[in-house]
């Protein structure tokens, strides 16, 4: 009876809800510490992956490459991604929201639709090719490369590609509406012309790695479109 009666004058002395709810919030705020960890370490690793497999490509990159690049053991790679190929299509993901901000950059920076445009050609082909681990934009390099057994990747390069497309084809709109392309141009067919003259100056660059011509390449199929 007494230490009953001690007990009960113990649990007087604290109150168990609020160290309960201390409890709890501590518990909580160090899961979403852990997970913006995780979310951290998950980004940088695709990315240097996604630098790997751009420069060696999928099939080139072997296991000890991503294991070297990504300071990871096999396993735990495997265990994070569930395959190469997964790993592989998150890289992809990758290259295209970089890609996609250096364009809402230019875009933003040189304050005009077409004019940022030109600045997005001229730093993606020119002025990133010493920096880049290709001068050939992953996606393409994907699909020049990848075999009839791995659909899933084509697909989605195809998928991203695309995007980009009609991105393309939305800033031109903005183009015309403001007055820097005529108003009878097509914005849809603009875009692909684009994103042809893309993929071709990045191999020109890489074949004859003069500036200066592909340079002047860019300024004229933009003087093109201005004129039509």
């Amino acid at each position: 009876m007494v230490f009953f009666e001690r007990l009960l004058n113990y649990s007087r002395l604290f109150d168990f809800d609020q160290l309960f709810k201390i409890e709890f919030e501590q518990l909580f705020k160090k899961a979403d510490e852990m997970a913006n960890i995780a979310k951290y370490d998950r980004e940088d690793v695709i990315h240097k992956a996604m630098l790997l497999f751009w420069e060696k490509g999928f099939n080139g990159a072997s296991t000890r490459d991503l294991q070297q690049a990504l300071d990871m053991r096999p396993g735990s790679i495997y265990a994070a991604f569930g395959s190469k190929e997964k790993l592989y299509s998150e890289t992809l993901e990758c290259y295209s929201r970089e890609m996609a901000t250096v364009l809402e950059q230019r875009i933003a920076e040189a304050g005009s639709p077409l004019a940022g445009l030109e600045a997005f050609f001229r730093n993606v082909v020119i002025e990133r090719r010493d920096t880049n681990p290709s001068e050939i934009c992953m996606l393409v390099k994907t699909l020049s490369e990848a075999r009839n057994d791995q659909p899933e990747l084509m697909k989605l390069s195809r998928e991203l590609l695309k995007r980009t497309e009609n991105r393309f084809a939305e800033i031109l709109q903005q183009a015309i509406k403001q007055g820097e392309i005529a108003e009878h141009s097509d914005p849809y067919i603009l875009a692909k012309h684009l994103q042809v003259q893309m993929i071709g100056l990045r191999i020109y660059m890489k074949t004859s790695l003069n500036t200066v011509a592909v340079g002047e390449l860019i300024e004229a199929v933009f003087n093109n479109i201005k004129a039509r």
